[in-house]
């Protein structure tokens, strides 16, 4: 088993899958309830999450991501899964701690889930990609969702077919400080 830093290195953003393997149920179980379990402001858990399995909805959640006038994220077509992360009300503690510190803990909170779901799909060998770029209102409406409630991220799952890159990160000089800025 990889240790959590090994995970962290081997974890990338995918964006080419095997489009003929079916991510498995227990794999897509076990990436959820990583999420589930995920740490939240408050213990607010301010989400939900839409899977996409079914071929004909992913191929319309694919055409809401890819965007044909930027020329991006045709590669959701590819993936087998598409997991759309729901903003929900967060607790009144969550959201008056939020007021008095002047920040949305949700959003917070869902890219904690968001990393979960990836870094669990990494060590269940699948790939990931994370997106923020689609039409949100052509998602409401395709899987009914709420105007109370706004779709935050798309993650696309499946059999990466792309290998492993060595990450491009700033130095640890230029972003951990001890003591003062």
């Amino acid at each position: 088993m990889k240790s959590f830093l090994e995970l962290v290195k081997s974890r990338q953003s995918d964006r080419a899958y095997e489009v003929t393997r079916p991510v498995e149920q227990e794999k897509l179980e076990y990436i959820l309830e990583a999420a589930r379990l995920a740490p939240s402001a408050c213990n607010a858990q301010p989400w939900s999450f839409i899977v996409i399995t079914d071929p004909a909805l992913k191929k319309e959640s694919a055409s809401i991501i890819a965007d044909k006038a930027m020329s991006i994220n045709h590669f959701a077509y590819q993936a087998p899964v598409h997991i759309i992360i729901i903003e929900e009300s967060a607790n009144f503690n969550s959201k008056i701690g939020g007021l008095i510190k002047n920040k949305h803990f949700p959003l917070l909170d869902l890219g904690i889930a968001a990393a979960h779901i990836t870094l669990a799909a990494t060590e269940q060998g699948l790939g990931s990609c994370i997106v923020g770029w689609f039409n949100e209102k052509k998602f409401r409406k395709l899987f009914q969702i709420p105007s109370s409630k706004r779709p935050i991220l798309v993650i696309t799952l499946g059999y990466s077919t792309q290998t492993i890159r060595e990450k491009n990160r700033k130095t640890t000089k230029d972003v951990i400080k001890y003591n003062t800025y």
